[in-house]
């Protein structure tokens, strides 16, 4: 992880000219996908765990190593912190520990927001750290706000408390693409960048470490009810490409 990295190459400059098209069909859609039976069982580990000890949940999306995952249990000592990681050999550098304040679960995110969302389960404070980029523009809907999943991440924060989503990238445009979307949603939030400090996540490192600028979305405030219903009459300014 100590080695120079490269800055995001795309052939996509600026926003998406389809951003506010596909999140606005998302929010109108919700998501439907089955969950996966390994998510299902990694669920029942969470489950378990709150019902061991019952605290308000701090989710860790993308948790890759789970190295984010620990520090977060640090600053969140009142929360449940639930790293989540679709790869099993990521997760297994993690190095042992006996810590109950935190839970590494192997599973797909968008499973977990589901699972999370059909038990009626929010979520205090919500990170995705430096997910996949998809920098290609033909991958616009493997992003994280271009993804059928959008949604549910929304619902996890309807009962959370104010400045509950921070999202980090290295890439400027992805940030304030899902800047733009989270405010499609009726969530207000701020794109910025990342003020210097300690690292959250060893790519945080690495990218710092190569001298990129990181960029970090955080919300202001609670979703408004019904705020994206006002916007499908097909405002589309919002994903008018422009300088970033």
């Amino acid at each position: 992880m100590h080695t120079h990295s490269r800055q995001v190459v795309s052939n996509q400059q600026y926003l998406h000219p389809r951003l506010a098209e596909v999140v606005l069909r998302h929010l109108r859609a919700g998501y439907k996908k089955p969950v996966a039976p390994h998510s299902a069982a990694a669920f029942g580990q969470l489950l378990q765990a709150l019902a061991t000890t019952p605290r308000p949940l701090v989710l860790d999306s993308f948790c890759g190593t789970g190295h984010s995952t620990a520090d977060l249990a640090r600053r969140h000592p009142q929360h449940l912190v639930v790293g989540v990681d679709k790869s099993a050999r990521r997760l297994a550098r993690h190095p042992h520990t006996a810590a109950t304040d935190y839970l590494l679960l192997q599973a797909d995110c968008a499973d977990i927001w589901q699972l999370l969302a059909m038990h009626g389960l929010s979520v205090d404070y919500h990170y995705l750290l430096y997910p996949n980029p998809w920098p290609k523009a033909a991958h616009l809907q493997r992003r994280v706000h271009g993804h059928g999943s959008f949604p549910l991440l929304l619902r996890l924060a309807s009962g959370g408390t104010p400045g509950c989503i921070e999202l980090r990238s290295n890439w400027q445009v992805y940030v304030e693409e899902f800047g733009i979307a989270m405010h499609l949603a009726g969530v207000p939030g701020r794109v910025a960048r990342l003020p210097s400090g300690p690292a959250l996540t060893l790519f945080e490192r690495k990218y710092r470490d190569s001298g990129h600028d990181l960029w970090r979305y955080s919300s202001t405030a609670r979703r408004q009810p019904g705020a994206e219903g006002r916007r499908l009459a097909g405002d589309n300014s919002a994903a008018r490409p422009g300088p970033p």
